[in-house]
Formats: structure tokens, C-alpha cells, sequence
């Protein structure tokens, strides 16, 4: 049992005693919120959606090991972006699976936007997330249609009033769940003068119904290149006025520290060598590349990367010498069928391996192979510039899943394939 009361942001007495880091994994976002820019940094900055640098899951383990050894009273790993966890849930889940098996006794919480957030409770709850936030600012879709340019679920992208309305039912109907599971929920709510100041009371009331917990109200940051850049700040007249309507209906969180996505160390008093932590630990090379000399290719003539994982019979086996990449083999994929028991099968056979570049694979290869330490590269292009990528570090500005390699037969999820 994970001794909760460790946790900083919801025990005020552990504050000055207990530190937090957020790991920033999840760089992809499925709302664009009027308020939030999340394309620069700066040091200076502490609010939601800013970042030095984003990590990989096997980094953000390898990063909090070394956080722990310079501040052994680190107790929480939380997820917060800079984008939403959920939104990337296959690094997410990884992240925590991974600091599950190396530090069981943390304490986990995540801060989502709640849209994608459903599917995960369970396995979330299984891998001992105790605290979830949720952004939630107004019960009324019209109001909603004013905070978000857009939403993206399930593939689709809803703006307007339709968009208000459907993060709207996602979020209510996550909050029950999540206390079905013995999770303490969060509400944070951005006080948006002329906008939403006049519902916050009316949804801290709705939420408090739904077994919320805690409320936190937050005064609006106005942030340059956003819609909402020239609005005024809240006055701490209407601030103090919010947060005494939130108090009647629910506890309101007191001590919020505004923090980033990557933020380490005490509430109000982060290290300050994190940043230059974070991009060393970012081109940390995958495990134990001593001993994974090789990067395997799914390719049809061992030119080009263009074949997704599920369909590949053969991978070609690359290795870096003083000439250049040279082909060392082509290796036998294990046959379709069996489920995830395929692509344990082909991680056992790729130990020598340290990456793999495919056209495109599906969630549960990627889970395995990555959790074996095999880097999953999704990229259309030549092989050579993914095995620059590899070897040397450098922008792969091709990375994506090309419309060639959308999952066929073979990934339908019928444990023959990928999926």
C-alpha cells in the first residue's frame, strides 16, 4: 500500500517535506485550449504545457533514477504533458509500468483533460495511480465552444458547441469511475475573466456530486500567440470570490504551485540543474547499446523503410561500420498469430538489437518491444536516415505512420496480426 499522505500537492503538511517530479512524456495534445501554447520554453515559466525537453519512457526511468539519488525524499511521479497522457496513453502506460517495476513505493498521478482518459481507468488503477487531475472549466457547452479551438476523440475532430458537449459527457462520466477504483480526483478549473468566472461555482457543485474530492480554481495566465492573450488576469477580488464558491460545495486545494510539465523537486523550490538534466537524458541512446550493436528494418529491398511490422516476414539487420551501415543479415519475424505471444517471440530475437524502424506497427509490438529495450522508430524514407537517427542522434523529420502502412489483414486484433 503506497503511503499517500506523502504526496505534497494533497497533504500540506508534507510540502516542505516530500518532493514531486513530473516526467514529460507525453508531448501530443487532443485539445487546443484558447489559453495554452505549448510551442516555447523558457526557464522562467512555470505553468502546465512548458518543457525542456521531452523524454522517452526508458529515459524518464533513467532520469528519475538519477532525481532519486540527488533527492532521496522524491515520493510522487506524476504525468502532466507538456500535451495530455492520454493522448499519448502508449507512453503513459509505459512510463508507469516501467517506474512500477523500478520503484513500486512511489506515489503515481496524472493531469489529463479527461477526453481520452475512459479506456485507461482500469489498467491506470492496476499500475497504482492514486491521484488524477481533471481540467474541467464550465458545465455549459456554449461557454465550453469559447475555451477550446477543438477537440480530437476517437478520430474525430469536434469543434464549437458539438466540442463543448462532448468533453463535457467525457469528463462527467470519468469522475465516478475513477472513485469506483478508490482514485482521489482533482478538479482544476482556469478562472477566465468575461468567459467562465460566473460557472465554476455551479460546477463545483456537479462535480462534488460525482465524488470529486478537491477543487482547485486557478487564475488565467495570459500567454502570447493564444486567443485569450489580451484578455486581463483575474482580479484577486474575483479569484478569492470563485474560490469562496468553490469552498461550499467541495474542499478547494490550497497550495497549488502553477507547476510545469517538467517540474522536480519541493512544491515552490525546483532544482534548478533539471533542464540541463532533462536534454542530457533526452539523447540518452537506448539500453545497453554495447551490446546491441545492430537496428533491424522492416523493408521490401533493403533501401527504403516501407513495410509495416505486422506484415513483415523478414527483417534486414543493420550494423555501423568505418565504411558506413552495412547489411548483416536478414532474420526470420515469428509467424502471425499467438497475440502478444508474436512479439515477445520477436523481442527475444532481436536482443542484439537496439532499434527496429518500421512503416508502421501497432500498440501492443511497440508495448513489448520497447519495454525490451528495442526503440520503436515509426518513419517513411530512406534507411540510412533512420539509422542516422539511431546512431547519431540527429532529426528524423520524416517520423510518421504513412498512409501505406495503415494496418491490413494481419493487424485486425484477432491475434494474428499487431494490433
Amino acid at each position: 500500500m503506497k503511503d499517500t499522505s506523502k504526496h505534497p500537492c494533497f497533504n500540506i503538511e508534507a510540502k516542505g517535506s516530500y518532493g514531486r517530479v513530473h516526467l514529460p512524456v507525453a508531448p501530443k495534445c487532443n485539445i487546443q485550449c484558447n489559453y495554452c501554447n505549448r510551442d516555447f520554453d523558457c526557464v522562467n515559466e512555470s505553468r502546465p504545457g512548458v518543457t525542456s525537453a521531452v523524454l522517452k519512457p526508458f529515459q524518464a526511468v533513467e532520469y528519475l533514477k538519477a532525481l532519486k539519488t540527488k533527492m532521496p525524499s522524491l515520493s510522487v511521479v506524476g504525468i502532466a504533458g507538456p500535451g495530455d497522457p492520454f493522448a499519448n496513453a502508449e507512453e503513459t502506460l509505459e512510463t508507469l509500468r516501467l517506474v512500477n517495476k523500478e520503484m513500486p513505493e512511489m506515489i503515481f498521478c496524472l493531469s489529463t483533460n479527461g477526453v481520452n482518459l475512459k479506456p485507461h481507468i482500469d489498467e491506470i488503477a492496476e499500475l497504482g495511480v492514486t491521484h488524477v487531475t481533471i481540467t474541467m472549466n464550465s458545465l455549459d457547452p456554449e461557454v465550453l465552444a469559447k475555451v477550446y479551438a477543438w477537440i480530437r476523440a476517437d478520430k474525430k475532430v469536434y469543434r464549437g458547441v458539438e466540442a463543448g458537449e462532448e468533453i463535457l459527457k467525457r469528463q462527467l462520466e470519468c469522475i465516478p469511475l475513477l472513485k469506483a477504483k478508490g482514485i482521489t480526483v482533482k478538479i482544476n478549473s482556469i478562472i477566465i475573466p468575461g468567459v467562465n468566472e460566473a460557472e465554476i461555482g455551479r460546477l463545483a457543485e456537479r462535480v462534488a456530486s460525482l465524488g470529486a474530492d478537491t477543487m482547485n480554481a486557478i487564475p488565467l495566465i495570459p500567454t502570447k500567440d493564444t486567443p485569450f492573450e489580451t484578455l486581463e488576469k483575474p482580479s484577486k477580488r474575483m479569484v478569492l470570490g470563485v474560490k469562496s464558491e468553490v469552498a461550499e460545495h467541495i474542499k478547494p486545494m490550497t497550495h497549488c504551485a502553477r507547476c510545469r510539465a517538467d517540474a522536480a523537486g519541493l512544491l515552490g523550490h525546483d532544482l534548478q540543474d533539471t533542464p540541463d538534466m532533462l536534454r542530457e537524458y533526452a539523447n540518452m541512446p537506448a539500453h545497453d547499446t554495447a551490446n546491441r550493436p545492430y537496428v533491424a528494418v522492416a523493408t521490401h529491398e533493403g533501401i527504403l523503410v516501407n513495410q509495416h511490422l505486422g506484415e513483415s516476414q523478414q527483417l534486414y539487420i543493420f550494423e555501423e561500420s568505418k565504411k558506413g551501415y552495412k547489411l548483416v543479415e536478414t532474420r526470420a519475424t515469428p509467424p502471425k498469430g499467438g497475440g502478444d505471444f508474436r512479439w515477445i517471440d520477436l523481442a527475444r530475437s532481436l536482443t542484439d538489437c537496439q532499434a527496429i524502424l518500421v512503416g508502421g506497427a501497432g500498440p501492443s509490438p511497440v508495448r513489448i518491444l520497447q519495454s525490451s529495450g528495442i526503440r520503436v522508430i515509426q518513419m517513411t524514407g530512406l534507411i540510412d536516415l533512420g539509422l542516422d537517427n539511431v546512431y547519431h542522434g540527429t532529426v528524423l523529420r520524416t517520423v510518421k505512420k504513412a498512409d501505406a502502412f495503415k494496418c491490413g489483414q494481419g493487424c485486425t486484433g484477432n491475434a494474428t496480426g499487431c494490433a
